[in-house]
């Protein structure tokens, strides 16, 4: 059973998903900030509240192309009964008034020009007609119509971005609005990434007798940047000990260990026993769920203190273990706010069948049927078949204690390819 059978420290066996995860988040720790450039935060989470140091708008100013004025001096005008007014100055975008606008004065305004005093509305161009000297507008203008009022964004003062928040391009506009060239976001997860197997092969090599391309060190490495975590790749280590030894200890560095493959009771599967030398007892090992169940899960003792996870060497199992408790780990430590799918409910539009005891994680293709979401197994759900992880728009829970989910029955879907959210039509 590997090295140190008989001699691996006590160990929880046999939790059910939600007990395993709970354990993963309890130990997962929310990592410590660093201070980038604004323009390379997109899609960080931020460590620290951005205060407006100034307001936004800075002034009142014209919310379109057209003319300041007081709008007393509009009353009642219309396009039969224009008024007449005097075209005092204009006012630049980026410029500012002369002098403030008198009584029976109007004012050429730009689009972002500030408002010069004593003007309290603004005449689109295509409501005046200029002559030589004077305007002459057939609209009577509300007071503050189509004026942005200083401040009517963001206070000086006013928190606009919490902690924890996501930033997008909304947020990166915000900032350089507000001056804000650095950032301090949530460091981002390492995840040292280790294959292993006598029999696995980069995919550029020769898979004749019996080897396997180490797909798996892909996959994991694609669902890592999927959450912005950054994977370091350790390699293959081979079926000996000290193999596996060696390539962990050189990714001792990173936030997260995950080794695919070398967990199990097999007689080559040393993966436990080498993490426990090297000072990562288990938390637990065998989670009640398929595909998935010999996932392994520990804690480095160092002040480091790395997540480790001993993940299957099926490929869709190390996907699904992934997917369960390895992402929501990642996330949280990324700082996020919220760590799971996007969830549904959705109509079985088949049958399905299991035996009591284990919680099963169905892959489903979803369609739309009227205001309904319907959801059909994608065919073969052996944890060896990629193709029904390609295939799948979410995952169906199916519960531990049932056997039967009839056609037409509802069940709980995490969504796995938001695109499904998407629409055909614009929505206009």
């Amino acid at each position: 059973m590997g090295i140190g059978a008989g001699k691996l420290a006590p160990v929880r066996t046999g939790l059910s998903p939600a007990e395993a995860l709970q354990v993963v988040l309890d130990a997962t720790p929310v990592l410590g900030s660093e201070t980038l450039a604004a323009e390379r935060a997109l899609g960080r989470v931020l460590a620290e509240p951005v205060v407006a140091g100034r307001q936004l708008p800075p002034a009142d100013n014209s919310a379109m192309d057209g003319y300041a004025v007081r709008a007393a001096d509009c009353a009642g005008a219309s396009a039969s009964r224009p008024r007449r007014l005097r075209l005092a100055f204009e006012v630049p975008a980026g410029g500012r008034a002369e002098r403030a606008l008198g009584a029976g004065e109007a004012a050429r305004v730009l689009t972002g020009a500030p408002l010069p005093d004593g003007a309290d509305a603004v005449v689109r161009q295509e409501d005046v007609e200029a002559g030589p000297g004077e305007v002459r507008v057939g609209v009577a203008p509300a007071p503050r119509e189509n004026v942005r009022d200083a401040g009517e964004d963001v206070r000086a003062g006013e928190t606009v971005l919490e902690v924890g928040e996501r930033i997008g391009p909304a947020q990166l506009g915000m900032l350089a609005s507000l001056g804000r060239s650095v950032v301090a976001v949530h460091q981002r997860p390492r995840v040292a990434i280790l294959s292993g197997g006598d029999e696995l092969v980069e995919p550029d090599r020769d898979v004749a007798v019996g080897r396997i391309v180490s797909s798996n060190s892909y996959s994991l490495a694609a669902q890592c940047r999927e959450v912005g975590a950054e994977p370091v790749y350790l390699g293959i280590a081979r079926d000996a000990p000290d193999e596996i030894e060696r390539h962990l200890r050189a990714g001792l560095g990173a936030e997260v260990l995950l080794s695919s493959a070398g967990v199990s009771v097999g007689d080559r599967d040393y993966v436990r026993g080498v993490l426990e030398k090297l000072g990562c007892p288990l938390l637990f090992w065998g989670v009640r769920m398929k595909p998935g169940y010999p996932l392994a899960f520990g804690r480095f003792e160092s002040a480091h203190r790395p997540l480790a996870f001993g993940l299957p060497g099926n490929p869709v199992s190390a996907m699904m273990t992934f997917e369960q408790f390895v992402r929501p780990a990642l996330l949280k430590m990324a700082g996020r706010r919220r760590w799971f799918r996007p969830r549904l409910e959705a109509v079985l539009g088949e049958t399905l069948r299991k035996q009591a005891g284990r919680l099963h994680f169905v892959r489903v293709r979803l369609e739309r049927r009227g205001a309904e979401v319907v959801a059909r197994a994608t065919g073969n759900q052996g944890s060896g078949v990629l193709r029904s992880m390609i295939r799948a728009h979410g995952i169906l829970v199916f519960p531990a204690e049932a056997e039967v989910l009839e056609e037409g029955a509802r069940a709980r879907v995490q969504l796995l390819d938001e695109e499904f959210l998407a629409s055909d039509e614009p929505g206009l």
